[in-house]
């Protein structure tokens, strides 16, 4: 199986163990990549709701396989994608995700459902 792409709403959804979660199966996980902007999206957050910043970076990155550094090609690709996604009020962090996925030419995973229609070449796949 190839690699797959955690949104940061997909890899919350797993570490609260929130609806949908189960849909990102063991094999799905042991796949799993992140943007390393998502990474941050997700420490913070963790952060925010109590966890020692610590903490927090361990569970943020025990969950993935592998968190991929943001490249200048990506940002390029997060840039492209605003005038398309304007629309739909997606944010860096989302285009930053669509970039990686759209790099690695891997599927997607969100818990965004305003992602439903967009159409980049690559599989979206909402688990909720």
């Amino acid at each position: 199986m190839s690699r797959a792409v955690l949104d940061a709403s997909a890899l919350m959804a797993v570490l609260n163990r929130e609806p949908g979660a189960e849909m990102l199966t063991p094999q799905i996980m042991s796949t799993a990549a992140i943007s390393t902007v998502n990474l941050a999206e997700v420490h913070g957050k963790l952060a925010h709701r109590g966890f020692s910043p610590d903490d927090a970076w361990a569970a943020a990155n025990g969950a993935i396989r592998e968190a991929v550094a943001f490249t200048a090609e990506q940002a390029k690709t997060a840039g492209d994608l605003l005038i398309q996604t304007r629309k739909l009020g997606l944010s860096l962090g989302d285009r930053a995700c669509l970039a990686l996925g759209i790099a690695l030419r891997a599927p997607v995973y969100t818990a965004d459902r305003s992602w439903k229609n967009l159409r980049l070449g690559i599989r979206i796949y909402l688990i909720r």
